[in-house]
C-alpha cells in the first residue's frame, strides 16, 4: 500500500490520507479485509502526525470504510467499495477551492475568477478530462 503526502498541496494531510485510501480501493490495489497499518506506524511512515492518521481513520471508519476492531487492528470494511463511492459535491468543493487558491496565486482578483468561472459555465463544448 503506497500512500504519497505532497506537504504543498492545499489539501489537508488528513484529507490526502483519506482520498488516497479510498483510491486505492477503488482500484482494487486493497481489498476487504486488508489490514491497515497502525495509526502510529502509518504516522511514522510517513513523518506526520499521529492524530492527523486518527483523524482520517475516524472518518473512513464514519463511513463505514474501514473498521477498527480493537487491539486486532484497523481493517477495509467489507463494503469498503460501495460506502467509498465519490461524493461529488465534496470531490468538487475540494477541486474548486484548490484552483481558486492557485488563481488567487497568479494575482486574479476574486470578481476576475467568477467571470472567468460564469464564462466556463456558459461554454457547453468544454471537454471532460479523460
Amino acid at each position: 500500500m503506497e500512500i504519497l503526502i505532497d506537504t504543498d498541496s492545499a489539501e489537508p494531510i488528513f484529507g490526502q490520507l483519506i482520498s488516497q485510501i479510498k483510491q486505492l480501493i477503488n482500484s482494487d490495489a486493497i481489498q476487504p479485509g486488508f489490514q491497515l497499518p497502525s495509526i502510529r506506524q502509518l504516522a511514522t511512515d510517513l513523518g506526520i502526525n499521529q492524530n492527523t492518521v486518527a483523524k482520517a481513520y475516524k472518518l473512513l471508519e464514519r463511513d463505514a470504510v474501514i473498521v477498527s476492531k480493537g487491539y486486532r487492528g484497523t481493517f477495509i470494511h467489507p463494503q469498503a467499495k460501495q460506502n467509498c463511492l465519490v461524493d461529488h459535491s465534496q470531490q468538487a468543493r475540494l477541486l474548486l477551492s484548490q484552483t481558486i487558491g492557485q488563481l488567487r496565486e497568479l494575482g486574479l482578483t476574486d470578481s476576475e475568477i467568477r467571470l472567468q468561472f460564469a464564462e466556463l459555465l456558459k461554454d457547453r463544448t468544454l471537454v471532460e478530462p479523460v
